[in-house]
């Protein structure tokens, strides 16, 4: 299961879209998919590549606006619990 779908288990706040984007060329047009993973944040903001877990969650909290990109808020310890 990716950290995405973990997240949006964990929190009514969060929804979380896999998309196979050779299926659904459209959507891949739309978002601008150049490569893969390639995720989008309140439909607006994105990033690609792979991340370690943490920098994942501080790159999706900064895309929300709930944290500042400096990193201003702590996304490490138990958020799982």
């Amino acid at each position: 299961m990716s950290l995405a779908n973990r997240m949006a288990l964990a929190s009514p706040r969060v929804r979380a879209v896999c998309v196979e984007a050779n299926e659904f060329p459209q959507l891949s047009t739309q978002f601008r998919v150049r490569g893969v993973p390639h995720m989008v944040v309140n439909r607006s903001a994105s990033f690609v590549g792979a991340l370690p877990e943490r920098q994942f969650v501080s790159a999706v909290l900064e895309r929300a606006g709930v944290i500042e990109e400096d990193g201003g808020g702590d996304t490490g310890g138990d958020a799982g619990a």
